[in-house]
């Protein structure tokens, strides 16, 4: 920068103005009269009478003299007066620039330039080391600097001569102080930093007012360059580089660049009125002033200064070791704070910065090489400044890992100063670099020399070559032998091995390095999206990152914890060819994260923030061998670090015969980690590997089953070769035998399966051990069984049961707690537990059908609703009835009934055949009127009835007309429970279902006709007597009495004839009419109707309501009367429909949801975006945003109309509606999908919006856009008439089902639109009449697509929250002020931004609080095309099941319909008296209302 100018040091050299004319005579000549002239001067000064009195001298001539003589007088030895007098007129006289005063004589007050500039060439012979100096030299050289450093401020006469020579003087005494090696406790050791702070604030004054020549800052970078083995000078160059960048920052980039802060003591130090090209200028100077920093790392260059190389040779002349000089024992801790002062500087140009605590940087504790009784800190603990920019970086590296010589005092100060600030927790979120920071390739421009060489100080190269080229390839190999010993060689072994000098084991330049790596990290961290990094700097990146993740021979623990400390984001930067490093990150954290006690690094660096780092890395490294598959990893530098053979780097590996390393790696982490907010991290990449290898499993057996030859997607299979051969010795961790984890690489992880099974077991063994006192881990942990639960790979049911059985013993543990420890948030984890718990039952109701698994569920949820098990052993048994009902709390209770509603009511009867948007019948009162079609039904016609306080159920009698037989009694009834709305529809069925199933109603069986044809008739003549009577003889008795014959006479004769003949006349009679009637009976049918006997006619009308009551048991004597000593009414009421608002109330219980519900707003941020109209605009195209976005939308959910949806929308005002099913009369209105590219709008709400529902819950996607006319947008999409592929996207994606939903495939509604909402306004109006129930908390989701990162700090959320009312927040419970209770920054948004690799970055904020940390996606998280839509919407429900669990405000489901059918009881009962009741039931329901 400066060649083309000559230096001033030979002026310097040269100029005589510090010597005397008494110089020249005898030294006690010189003594004596300067002892006598300067006494009075000094004296009149001192005196306190005297202050304002005149001068002695008055003339030019005498003050010339008298100089002459203080000039000589300021060499004198320190053991008088005389030298303080000199210093006091000198220091007097100076402020004849800044305030005349009377003490001053005349003419140094008319020509106070001229005389300044002689009064300071002499002022430096002060400053000559005496032989022994004591404490007096060092006060007045404080004075004279003090003076000077007043004068520099206050003068506003300065000549630009003055200030070149004041400039000059303070180079030379400061050359001459601190040039030659330090001596301990010397004056310049003391003076040092006050010489270079007075040096640098008088020349940022001189910069301001009197800008120096390039020769003036040549020679003081060339002096410069001479004091740095002074820690003091690089601390305060440190100082000035940051306060000069704090003021350059404000103009340059503009004030919405992120401040950088410093303390005001150095802003103090650039002048106010330094203008802003002064600022710059001297900015790039003063950075350049050091010379090139990492010389500090080099004692070779240090001590080859002039003073060092003078040193050298007084000593008997011979050479002595460069390291007799304990100042050069220094030299770590100044390359440090170099490196540190760097850092800073690279942190304020990306934004990232942070206000420290004070201004100077931190110390190193000295090592290797520091004496053990040195100090081992020059900064007292509560003064030191710690770094607090982005992660807590390798800062302090304290206590040395290659020698076993550190004390013990030594390691335990260097726990008081850690590598990240202790006060500095986990929550603290780490800094976004700023928007508007520079580009990679400009910072690396600035300072990527230094930060590289740094980085590779005392590092041995390809093939041995070291940097400095001083190596031998025999060096290499004795130290590859050496190194391999492990790291516990001391220091004496290292001396008395002449093979080795210092420089090659530098292993107290550890820190220095450790920064520079640690800023390089930081620097390719924060390249832009899109951004181009020079090929040579990349590349140098990439070899500085496999030399410093060394962890066999070479192996530096503090670069190794700098590196991964500073590189979480590395992979997901996008950054060209960044996948060489993978496999040595692997090997890096395989050293790290299964490793319990890190006990190697403790001593520098917080374990919990390194492993924090390593599994941030190891979350972006998880998705890797899935997505590129048998893709090779580039080898770099073969056979680079060391000499066997069957080193792994030698040979490329497929990135699939990774995925066992990165699997191990998780499982180790998970086993060793006891940080809360690292587990749930792991716990997130848990779900996400096993989603993922699910998912692709699945995808290849469909490839299989259809014939798929690609052989690229085949290899992906779990037989591919490739992982049995390669996941063998090649790709085993290069850790030391020693060091390796116990656990070795197990082969079950291959399958998703294994890995699945795998999880379960640890996941469900840690729940109930380590985790269960801890509730964040605890309810990360359930959410991922939740999640591995809805994983669909087939494995043993032993295995699911272990996992229900888990978490039935997690719940009987926390139930069991003593009271003292009984909390809202023990209560919380045990509410979470039974939801997880619902969650596997209902995706494996098969469970349920085991026994003792059923018995276990069942005995749980007796547990949660009563307080305690029936059977607590094997003889105890304590009957239901017997208990008191003591749960552990309400919320426990609700929790435990739910689950009961849950297997009872869900378990294998979800999805009904009505779909997944509503868990309830779709029919009501009205929609039971329309189906009847019958003029006599109306909404009175119903029965009201209340079972238990808890069911009501409403009971039609009249049939609908739809049954098959009407004369069979038939009722239809609505119960509506806790659960929701069921329709049935009874008939009283008296015959098996097959017989005669046409019969309209009973008819007996006919009787046969009789046959009377049948045999022989026979005329037989009947005697009174039998034959034997004639054959018996007459006596004379039986012959006393004479036959007629004998006495009959004429008149009895006549008698006798007409009786004969009546008689004649009667038998004729008799049998006419015998025969008449038979002719009668002959003709008449079979049987005699008159006297057959016939059975009753069936009944024909029914009072079905009765009949149904009475046959379940409801309607007795006992369910009609008032419980004793109770409020609860009796087992059965009546409700009295004709109560104004009775409906009202009733459509009020149907719209309290039986699931709970969320909603997602879909947002898509172009680059650059920073407006909400500009984001909402970019949906109304698909041409504007990209395929993958669309493809994620619908792997959220399925396409569903709004007017005809039953389920959530995403508004109050149009959701649960059921009634508008039917409208089949309505025309249906034109199809949206026509040529115009709608996008997706179409989703906006208004028409259509995505769902997903589950047994156990139900989520609206609804993607805002906005809010113009429709003929507009219709125009302005028709004007633009592109080939786009993206265009004829949508339609095809709207009529076809889903492709990516795991759940109800045919699901997906064709495009049909119901009447539109208001276009022109955003918040949606309710119908008239229609209630909104309390919902609870608002639970809402932003989730954002970003093309460009580093919009993230643009996006403008409280301008979008407006766009996303869904009416909750409105409703009567949620107290107006829930709004502004939760700010917009509580709203939790998860930011996909997608890579170049095809995969995609995961950003989560906005989550606060205890409940913070939601799992599967982690702020940080890479995951793959596949697995987007299944992590995104199951962190969408883990969130607002989190938000509830929070809220004190929220009520389950069922618990809300329960409050509300209590509250119908009270206002609608039927207080009739039991006769009253019983007469109602006979009679004709409605008789008095029959208008509706």
């Amino acid at each position: 920068m400066y060649s083309e100018w000559r230096s001033l040091h030979l002026v310097i050299q040269n100029d005589q103005g510090h010597t005397s004319v008494l110089h020249s005579y005898p030294e006690n000549v010189g003594r004596e009269v300067a002892n006598s002239v300067v006494r009075p001067l000094g004296q009149a000064l001192n005196m306190p009478s005297a202050t304002g009195s005149e001068s002695l001298l008055k003339t030019d001539k005498e003050v010339k003299w008298t100089m002459e003589v203080v000039c000589y007088g300021l060499t004198l030895p320190l053991d008088g007066d005389t030298v303080k007098y000199c210093v006091d007129v000198y220091t007097d006289w100076i402020m004849a620039l800044v305030l005349p005063k009377e003490s001053i004589p005349l003419p140094v007050i008319k020509e106070p330039n001229l005389y300044v500039q002689s009064i300071l060439k002499h002022l430096q012979n002060l400053f000559v080391p005496r032989a022994d100096p004591g404490s007096i030299q060092m006060r007045l050289c404080l004075q004279v600097l003090k003076a000077v450093q007043k004068l520099a401020r206050e003068s506003s006469i300065m000549a630009r001569e003055t200030w070149e020579i004041l400039l000059l003087f303070l180079l030379q005494i400061n050359d001459t102080l601190l040039a030659a090696p330090t001596v301990q406790g010397g004056i310049a050791e003391n003076l040092a930093e006050k010489l270079i702070g007075v040096l640098f604030e008088v020349w940022l004054l001189a910069c301001a007012r009197c800008f120096p020549t390039p020769p003036y800052w040549k020679t003081a970078k060339e002096m410069v360059a001479n004091w740095r083995h002074h820690p003091a000078v690089v601390e305060q160059w440190s100082k000035v580089i940051c306060a000069l960048t704090s003021r350059l920052l404000r103009f340059t980039y503009g004030p919405s660049f992120p401040p950088f802060k410093i303390p005001d003591e150095d802003a103090g130090l650039i002048p106010p009125e330094m203008d802003n090209e002064c600022i710059a200028q001297t900015w790039f100077r003063f950075l350049h002033i050091l010379s090139n920093p990492v010389d500090l790392s080099n004692p070779a260059i240090i001590s080859s200064t002039p003073k060092f190389q003078e040193q050298f040779l007084n000593v008997s002349g011979i050479t002595q070791e460069l390291n007799q000089y304990p100042c050069l024992k220094h030299l770590p801790q100044i390359f440090f704070r170099a490196m540190r002062g760097i850092s800073c500087l690279v942190d304020a140009f990306l934004g990232i910065s942070r206000p420290r605590s004070d201004s100077a940087p931190p110390t190193p504790v000295n090592r290797l090489s520091m004496p053990q009784n040195a100090a081992v800190n020059t900064t007292p603990p509560h003064n030191r400044r710690h770094r607090a920019v982005t992660v807590n970086k390798a800062t302090v590296k304290t206590g040395t890992v290659s020698t076993t010589h550190t004390s013990k005092v030594q390691q335990q100060a260097s726990s008081t100063s850690p590598l990240s600030s202790p006060n500095q927790t986990s929550s603290e979120p780490r800094p976004l670099p700023a928007p508007r920071r520079p580009k990679v390739n400009s910072i690396l421009n600035l300072f990527g020399s230094w930060l590289f060489d740094a980085a590779f100080v005392h590092c041995k190269l390809h093939n041995g070559i070291n940097r400095d080229g001083s190596m031998t390839a025999i060096a290499t190999q004795a130290s590859v032998e050496f190194r391999r010993k492990g790291s516990q060689m001391s220091t004496d072994t290292i001396a008395s091995n002449p093979m080795f000098d210092a420089s090659e084991f530098p292993d107290n330049y550890e820190s220095g390095r450790a920064e520079a790596c640690g800023t390089l990290c930081r620097i390719f961290c924060s390249k832009k999206t899109g951004e181009e990094i020079l090929p040579a700097y990349l590349s140098r990146f990439y070899m500085l990152l496999i030399q410093g993740l060394q962890i066999a021979d070479f192996i530096c623990h503090p670069v190794l914890a700098s590196i991964i400390l500073n590189s979480p984001p590395l992979f997901c930067c996008d950054l060209k060819g960044i996948d060489v490093v993978v496999p040595y990150f692997i090997s890096a954290l395989e050293t790290i994260l299964p490793d319990r006690e890190l006990s190697k690094f403790k001593n520098y660096i917080n374990p919990i923030e390194l492993r924090r780092a390593s599994i941030n890395i190891l979350l972006s490294l998880l998705p890797l061998p899935h997505h590129f598959g048998i893709v090779k990893s580039e080898v770099v530098l073969e056979g680079k670090f060391s000499n066997d053979e069957s080193s792994s780097y030698d040979r490329p590996v497929t990135f699939l015969s990774l995925k066992l390393r990165l699997v191990n790696i998780l499982i180790g982490a998970l086993q060793t980690e006891t940080d809360p907010n690292n587990t749930q991290m792991i716990l997130g990449a848990m779900l996400n590997i096993v989603q993922d290898s699910a998912l692709l499993e699945a995808i290849s057996c469909q490839l299989e089953t259809n014939g798929g030859e690609n052989s690229l997607l085949k290899s992906h299979s779990r037989t591919n070769s490739g992982i049995s051969t390669t996941s063998g010795g090649s790709t085993e961790p290069t850790t030391p035998d020693s060091e390796r984890p116990a656990q070795a690489l197990l082969r079950d992880y291959d399958t998703a399966a294994g890995l699945l099974i795998r999880s379960i077991h640890l996941v469900t063994q840690r729940l109930n051990s380590q985790w269960r006192q801890d509730m964040s881990i605890s309810l990360a942990a359930l959410e991922l069984l939740s999640g591995l639960a809805k994983v669909k790979v087939v494995v043993d049911s032993s295995d699911r049961k272990r996992a229900i059985s888990s978490v039935c013993s997690y719940i009987v543990y926390q139930c069991s707690r003593p009271a003292p420890l009984h909390s809202r948030d023990l209560h919380s984890m045990i509410v979470a537990a039974f939801q997880c718990l619902c969650v596997w039952l209902t995706e494996h109701p098969d469970m349920l059908d085991e026994k003792d698994c059923l018995k276990e569920v069942l005995e749980i949820v007796e547990l949660g609703i009563s307080g305690s098990k029936s059977k607590n052993s094997e003889q105890e048994v304590k009957y239901k009835g017997d208990k008191e009902p003591n749960p552990a709390s309400m919320r426990v209770k609700d929790a435990a009934e739910a689950t009961l509603t849950c297997i009872m009511q869900l378990l294998g009867a979800f999805p009904s055949p009505s779909g997944p948007a509503s868990p309830c019948s779709l029919v009501n009162e009205t929609t039971l009127i329309k189906c009847s079609g019958l003029p006599t039904i109306n909404k009175h016609s119903f029965r009201y009835f209340v079972l238990d306080n808890s069911v009501i159920l409403a009971m039609l009698e009249q049939p609908l007309g739809n049954e098959r037989n009407d004369s069979i009694p038939s009722v239809t009834t609505l119960v509506r429970g806790t659960s929701g709305r069921f329709a049935w529809a009874q008939q009283l069925c008296l015959l098996p279902r097959g017989a005669k199933a046409n019969q309209k109603m009973f008819i007996p069986e006919p009787r046969p006709t009789p046959k009377n044809n049948v045999g022989l008739k026979y005329t037989v003549k009947h005697r009174p007597f039998p034959e034997e009577v004639d054959k018996i003889p007459f006596v004379k008795a039986d012959l006393s009495i004479p036959d007629l014959h004998e006495i009959v006479n004429e008149e009895l004769e006549e008698r006798h004839e007409k009786l004969r003949n009546g008689m004649a006349q009667q038998i004729f009679y008799e049998t006419s009419i015998d025969q008449k009637s038979e002719e009668e009976w002959r003709k008449k049918s079979f049987p005699d109707p008159v006297t057959e006997c016939k059975p009753l006619p069936p009944a024909q009308e029914f009072q079905t309501a009765r009949l149904f009551l009475s046959h379940f048991g409801f309607l007795s004597l006992e369910a009609l009367k008032e419980p004793a000593n109770s409020r609860l009414p009796p087992h059965l009421i009546a409700l009295e429909s004709t109560l104004p608002g009775f409906f009202d109330d009733l459509g009020y219980l149907d719209l309290l949801p039986c699931r709970p519900f969320d909603t997602v707003f879909i947002f898509y941020m172009k680059a650059g975006q920073k407006t909400s109209q500009e984001i909402l605009k970019n949906v109304e195209s698909s041409r504007n945003v990209q395929p993958h976005f669309l493809e994620f939308l619908l792997s959220l959910g399925w396409s569903v109309d709004v007017g005809k949806h039953p389920g959530w929308t995403g508004h109050i005002s149009t959701s649960w509606s059921i009634n508008s099913c039917s409208n089949e009369e309505e025309p249906e209105q034109d199809e949206v999908i026509s040529s115009e590219d709608v996008g997706a709008s179409i989703f906006n709400g208004q028409k259509k919006v995505l769902y997903y529902a589950d047994a156990l819950t139900e989520i609206a996607v609804v993607v805002p856009s906005p809010m113009e006319p429709l003929t507009d947008s219709l125009e302005s999409s028709v004007s633009d008439q592109e080939n786009d592929s993206n265009m004829d996207l949508m339609p095809g994606i709207l009529k076809q089902p889903s492709l990516t939903l795991e759940l109800f495939p045919n699901h997906a509604d064709h495009l049909s639109s119901s009447q539109r909402l208001s276009p022109t306004s955003r918040s949606k109006k309710v119908p008239q009449g229609r209630t909104i129930p309390p919902m609870g908390p608002e639970t809402k989701v932003y989730v954002v697509w970003v093309e460009r990162y580093d919009d993230i700090e643009n996006f403008p959320l409280s301008d979008l929250v407006s766009e996303t009312s869904t009416g909750v927040e409105t409703t009567a419970n949620s107290s107006t002020s829930l709004r502004s209770a939760s700010p917009e920054k509580e709203v939790p948004v998860i930011f996909i931004h997608p890579l170049n690799t095809g995969l995609f970055r995961i950003k989560v904020q906005g989550a606060t609080g205890k409940f913070n940390m939601v799992i599967p996606l982690v702020d940080g998280m890479i995951v793959s095309r596949r697995a987007l839509g299944f992590l995104v919407r199951q962190t969408v429900i883990n969130i607002c099941r989190r938000k509830r669990l929070e809220s004190d405000s929220y009520n389950p489901p069922h618990v809300r319909r329960k409050q509300k059918i209590a509250d119908i009881v009270n206002k609608y009962r039927n207080k009739q008296l039991e006769p009253e009741f019983y007469t109602s039931l006979f009679l004709e329901v409605g008789l008095n209302n029959c208008n509706p």
